[in-house]
């Protein structure tokens, strides 16, 4: 088994490299993916976070107020720390039971926003690092996603540099460009990781 490492910047396009991935035979781990599922209504997550934060964080549904919460966390660091001790810890062992019962030969890519920040890389056999300029990033956040440009900034601000994702690196993937130009660049990587 090759554990992959695989973060980038908000708005740099790693879902899509993940997507693309997944599409040549990887096994993804999805932390976001995961990270929702452990707060979903009923979970201990779930329970946790409107302990930290107050029953205000909860949609009139009982399930989690993600813009709402974003707004409070992303804003303060000390209380994107409380949200992320509750968070993590759940997503690392549930992250550590889908890659068990990934096969021995099997290419497990984790797909993990904030590998670089929670000090991650030494996890993985290799990491691909999915690299886009700050503004190219704020564009993708602001016209695709729509996202206020303030909002967008504090995301940003909240994650590790540029240079911080860099130096953890074993592989970059270039997403400056146009959509079909990464898809070879992919592809690249994935033969690389075949015969690690």
């Amino acid at each position: 088994m090759v554990k992959v490492g695989l973060t980038g910047g908000i708005g740099a396009g790693k879902s899509e490299v993940s997507r693309l991935l997944a599409s040549y035979g990887a096994v993804i781990v999805d932390a976001d993916k995961i990270a929702r599922e452990v707060v979903e209504p009923g979970t201990p997550g779930l329970a946790s976070v409107v302990e930290e934060f107050g029953d205000g964080v909860l949609t009139p549904e009982g399930t989690l107020d993600r813009p709402k919460l974003g707004g409070i966390v992303f804003a303060d660091p000390e209380k994107l720390k409380a949200l992320n001790a509750i968070v993590h810890p759940l997503v690392g062992a549930r992250s550590a039971e889908l890659e068990a019962s990934a096969g021995p030969e099997a290419v497990v890519v984790h797909d993990v926003p904030l590998l670089t920040e929670n000090g991650l890389a030494p996890l993985y056999d290799l990491v691909v690092v999915v690299d886009a300029a700050p503004e190219t990033q704020l564009d993708r956040l602001v016209r695709l996603r729509g996202m206020a440009e303030d909002e967008a900034k504090s995301r940003m601000a909240a994650q590790a540099t540029r240079a911080q994702r860099l130096a953890v690196a074993d592989l970059v993937i270039d997403n400056d460009g146009p959509l079909e130009a990464l898809e070879p660049q992919v592809r690249a990587v994935w033969e690389r990781l075949r015969d690690v």
